[in-house]
């Protein structure tokens, strides 16, 4: 495993929620990771934000390691659940709600 496959790892396995995103979450830096942490705001749940755009390693390397092209990119208990549009699917449907209850035991 490369450095930054180990780093990314190191981080999606110690925090239940992750989301790779640009910018921070209080100051998000594109529509989309705008969009993705308005969604998990709204869930209530507590998660990490990993801003890509201060680490060119990582901005490319989340790319392969969870072999999605875009970003933001979204974890919960270390599994790969998918971009903005994808969460706001899920939001919608209820089924995102349900993931992180599911997964975190806590109602989201």
């Amino acid at each position: 495993m490369s450095d930054v496959n180990s780093r990314i790892s190191d981080i999606v396995s110690s925090n239940d929620v992750v989301l790779f995103m640009k910018g921070t979450p209080l100051f998000p830096q594109c529509g989309f990771s705008s969009r993705a942490v308005a969604i998990l705001e709204h869930c209530g749940v507590p998660y990490e934000g990993v801003d890509v755009l201060q680490d060119m390693e990582i901005r490319q390397g989340i790319k392969g390691f969870s072999d999605w092209p875009t970003i933001p990119q979204l974890y919960v208990k270390g599994e790969f659940v998918g971009g903005s549009d994808i969460m706001m699917e899920m939001f919608e449907a209820g089924e995102l709600q349900q993931l992180l209850t599911d997964k975190l035991g806590a109602s989201a």
